[in-house]
C-alpha cells in the first residue's frame, strides 16, 4: 500500500534531484530511503525514477504519479491543519524532557517534521544526563512529556517507541577495523572510550560488557556523548555508542557488536498526553 511517507520521499528526491540530498534534507538514512522508493515503486508497477550518474530522472510513470503525489502532500497538510485548529494545536508551547544522547540521535528529524506540521508550537527541551534523573523530573512536574527508557514501575501513561541500536566505533587505522562486526569479548583487553558515571551511557557500556565477562579498562571518560565517537576516531580506543548519534561523514569505522546490543525507548507522561504531547509521541511512533 502507498503511503504519505513513500510520496513525500519521492517529492523529495524529484526536487533535489539526488537520492544522498534527500536523505540528508528528510534526515533518514539513503538505504532507508532506496528501501521506501522500491517499495512505491513496486506498488505502482514499473520504476518511477532513473538513477543516472549525477542525478534522478522522472520515467514515464513517475510523471504520472507525481502531480498526484504533491496533491496527496497538499491534501494531507491541509486535514492536519483542520484537525490542529479543531484540537486547539495551533499555539502553544509543548515541554519535553528527555536525555543528551535522544537529543543528539532521535529528536532532530522529530522535532524538524513537528515544526513542518505546527510551525507555531514552540518547543522546550530539559536535558538530563541519566534516566535516573530524567525519571525524578518528570515525577516533579518538570515537561508535559518525557523520551527515554522504560521507568521502572512508572504510575503514569508510557507509550513504546520502539529500539534504539548501538555500535562499537573505532579509529579507521585500529587493529579491529576489519569487516562490518565485533564481539565485545574480542575487545576485552582493550582501554575503552568511556562515559562519566553520571552518564546514563555509562551504565550501558557497563553492562554490556558484564555480559560478555569482563570490566571495560578506561583510557578516558567523557561528559559528552558527542565526544565519544570522535575520541574513538582519534584512536584513544573503542567506544560504544548510538548508531543515530553518528553523522554520515564519521571518519571512524563502526561495528555492529555481536550479539546487537539496544535498550528500549518510551514517551512517557503523568496522565493522559494532553493534545500536543499526544501529537508528539504519534509523530515520534512514526
Amino acid at each position: 500500500m502507498t503511503t504519505l511517507r513513500q510520496l513525500e520521499y519521492l517529492v523529495t528526491v524529484v526536487d533535489t534531484g539526488s537520492f544522498t540530498k534527500a536523505a540528508e534534507q528528510l534526515h533518514v538514512t539513503q538505504p532507508a530511503l532506496s528501501h521506501q522508493i522500491r517499495a512505491l515503486e513496486r506498488s505502482a508497477g514499473g520504476p518511477l525514477l532513473e538513477r543516472l550518474p549525477r542525478n534522478v530522472r522522472l520515467t514515464s510513470t513517475g510523471r504520472a504519479m507525481i502531480p498526484h503525489a504533491r496533491a496527496a502532500l497538499a491534501d494531507a497538510y491541509r486535514a492536519q491543519c483542520a484537525a490542529r485548529q479543531a484540537a486547539g494545536l495551533e499555539v502553544g508551547e509543548l515541554q519535553i524532557a528527555t536525555l543528551y544522547s535522544i537529543t543528539l540521535g532521535i529528536l532532530p528529524a522529530a522535532l524538524r517534521r513537528w515544526r513542518q506540521s505546527y510551525p507555531e508550537v514552540g518547543i522546550r527541551l530539559f536535558e538530563h544526563r541519566h534516566t535516573d534523573e530524567l525519571v525524578e523530573a518528570m515525577q516533579a512536574g518538570q515537561a508535559d512529556l518525557a523520551i527515554g527508557p522504560e521507568p521502572t514501575d512508572w504510575p503514569g501513561t508510557v507509550h513504546p517507541l520502539g529500539s534504539e541500536d548501538f555500535v562499537v566505533v573505532v579509529a579507521a587505522d585500529d587493529p579491529a577495523a576489519i569487516g562490518d562486526t565485533v564481539t565485545l569479548t574480542g575487545l576485552a583487553d582493550r582501554s575503552w572510550v568511556h562515559y562519566a558515571p553520571s552518564h546514563g551511557l555509562s551504565d550501558v557500556l557497563d553492562i554490556a560488557c558484564a555480559q560478555a565477562g569482563f570490566e571495560p579498562r578506561i583510557a578516558i571518560r567523557t561528559e559528552q556523548t558527542a565526544a565519544a565517537p570522535a575520541l574513538a576516531a582519534a584512536g584513544l580506543g573503542p567506544a560504544l555508542v548510538p548508531a543515530n548519534i553518528l553523522p554520515s561523514s564519521y571518519d571512524g569505522h563502526i561495528l555492529r557488536p555481536d550479539p546487537p546490543i539496544s535498550r528500549a525507548l518510551t514517551a512517557y507522561t503523568r496522565g493522559t498526553p494532553d493534545p500536543l504531547a499526544a501529537a508528539f509521541i504519534s509523530l515520534l511512533a512514526d
